[in-house]
């Protein structure tokens, strides 16, 4: 069958909304370090033991500063990712109710969302509490149909904080621990390159540079800008949010879609898993492409970090008596992805009786106007699918979560 091209569009736009809120993170904690690196250009001509307090001052600030930036980061996500929960759930919901006639579309049920999901999601342990939340399929083996039907008015179909408790990442830790690691270890790095930067005679200047490279306050570059422009002791942590934030918008997107799947298993018995961006991908995804499980039954993304995987509802219109709709011809009548064709060959060809201007249009809608040209030419040299992996994976482009909704209220 078909899938719907705004389940892609969908995935891309993900990996900008994670740009955007990755950058937020690491400019803070950016910023931190080059106030410490600043503090010890100040030092250069101090007088020894006055020099020495002087640097344990700074050392111990920035350790305190790093605490302090890992719980902002632990908040601004979990606020981040509540939103995003709900966003989510409304399109795939709304993406399920179009996938229906219209006479149908009201049988389509909504997720209920804990106002406290997000917030378990980032800072509880699974391993340190008791936390038992059976998925629907699993709950109606163990307790019968019958209980599960009547869950079914109680909240059976919600994100609770329970659920949410479940969700770690890849590792098994959760964003709150990832983040104070992370705050720890750049720490006791910054105070590494320090010690031994003087030990060997360097200056401050030669120090400084060492640590955080050309950055400046306030910089207004892409993650992978920044990235280039740091040194020790931003770049590598730089990466690693960008990573953290990146997969836990993974986890949270793809928990609300598949949330609402399993609410409506009387419409789809099934979810495709589809490695959308990635050709980098782990061995994992790449078998896992295509394949189809029953809900509470498979695997879902993302089965490693940095994933940019999803999943999509599979609908048997057969069984459901309904007429699915045909693949779409032109720009202006939606489109649906075949499932013998992949995201990036689907983008790069023309439809039977789609123009150019509505092929550009189709491929600007996905990609961006200034993209396309780059997408054209590394669909030559790589083929379509490799080249919009390559293209995504590589995009600073970025969408707050205010602009991920005008664009879905605008579909």
């Amino acid at each position: 069958m078909s899938t719907p091209e705004a389940l892609y569009r969908n995935a891309i736009d993900l990996n900008r909304y994670s740009n955007s809120v990755a950058r937020r993170v690491i400019n803070a904690y950016n910023d931190i370090i080059i106030d410490a690196v600043n503090q010890l250009r100040t030092i250069d001509e101090l007088a020894a033991p006055v020099k020495a307090a002087r640097l344990r001052g700074i050392l111990a600030q920035l350790k305190e500063s790093l605490g302090t930036w890992a719980g902002d980061a632990t908040a601004l996500t979990a606020t981040e990712l509540q939103g995003l929960t709900e966003l989510q759930s409304e399109f795939v919901t709304d993406q399920l109710r179009r996938a229906l006639p219209a006479g149908a579309r009201d049988a389509v049920r909504t997720v209920e969302i804990s106002p406290q999901f997000a917030q378990s999601v980032v800072t509880t342990d699974p391993t340190q509490i008791n936390v038992v939340a059976l998925s629907d399929d699993l709950y109606k083996s163990v307790y019968g149909a019958e209980a599960l039907a009547q869950q079914a008015g109680t909240g059976a179909f919600s994100l609770t904080a329970a659920k949410g408790a479940t969700i770690t990442l890849p590792n098994g830790e959760v964003i709150q621990k990832a983040f104070r690691g992370i705050a720890v270890d750049q720490a006791e790095r910054f105070s590494q390159v320090v010690r031994q930067g003087l030990l060997i005679g360097k200056t401050m200047l030669e120090i400084a540079s060492q640590l955080i490279g050309k950055l400046q306050f306030g910089e207004s570059k892409t993650v992978k800008q920044l990235v280039a422009a740091g040194g020790q002791s931003t770049a590598v942590a730089d990466n690693q949010i960008m990573t953290l934030v990146r997969t836990s918008i993974n986890q949270v997107a793809n928990a609300a879609s598949q949330q609402v799947y399993e609410a409506n298993q009387d419409i789809t018995k099934k979810y495709r898993y589809v490695a959308t961006l990635d050709t980098r991908t782990s061995s994992i995804c790449r078998a896992l492409d295509g394949r189809e499980f029953e809900y509470g039954k498979g695997p879902t993304p993302p089965q490693h970090f940095n994933c940019r995987s999803t999943t999509v509802p599979v609908i048997d219109y057969d069984e459901l008596g309904f007429t699915p709709p045909p693949p779409a011809k032109r720009a202006s009548a939606g489109g649906q992805v075949p499932a013998n064709m992949s995201y990036g060959e689907w983008l790069e060809k023309k439809r039977p009786g789609e123009t150019d201007a509505e092929l550009l249009a189709r491929q600007s809608k996905a990609l961006g106007v200034r993209k396309v040209p780059y997408f054209r030419t590394l669909s030559e040299q790589y083929g379509p699918q490799n080249a919009l992996a390559k293209l995504v994976r590589d995009d600073g482009s970025e969408l707050t979560l205010q602009q991920l909704r005008a664009l879905y209220d605008a579909a």
